[in-house]
């Protein structure tokens, strides 16, 4: 293994990083493409909480069955589908999205699967996703002497 000099360049995002960042956040209401047009998607609060990360999504009117969360290494999908509307009805103003929807959420290290937990209540989605041990700081003890 080599040893890389410190650099403050190191830090800084790239720009690629601040790119997307600035698209993410210029969008008041995160929107995707289907087939029937934009259609809205989940908003999303995503932190870190002592060992575990935590996901909060807002489903609001969402059965819990209509709802779909996988976890493959340092990647969490969020799927389901929204109602339909009923037919015939004409809206004046439309804000809620319809149909399948898909959010995937990439996380700095690996999670522990077996241990996530997922709670949902008054339509958010609380997802608790533990870091895997290997992605976990260790202490190395240090000997002295010879």
């Amino acid at each position: 293994m080599a040893m890389r000099r410190w650099s403050p360049f190191h830090e800084m995002p790239t720009l690629r990083d601040a790119m997307d960042r600035l698209f993410e956040q210029s969008f008041v209401r995160p929107t995707a493409w289907s087939g029937n047009g934009w259609q809205a998607t989940p908003s999303l609060d995503v932190y870190a909480e002592g060992d575990n990360f935590v996901i909060e999504a807002a489903l609001p009117g969402l059965d819990p069955n209509a709802v779909h969360v996988s976890v493959l290494g340092n990647e969490v999908t969020i799927s389901g589908d929204y109602p339909t509307a009923p037919e015939g009805r004409q809206y004046l103003f439309r804000e809620r999205g319809t149909g399948h929807f898909e959010r995937t959420i990439y996380l700095p290290t690996e999670l522990n699967a077996d241990q996530a937990e997922a709670h949902y209540e008054h339509g958010v989605l609380r997802l608790v996703l533990p870091k895997a041990e290997s992605a976990k700081p260790r202490r190395i003890a240090l000997t002295a002497g010879q």
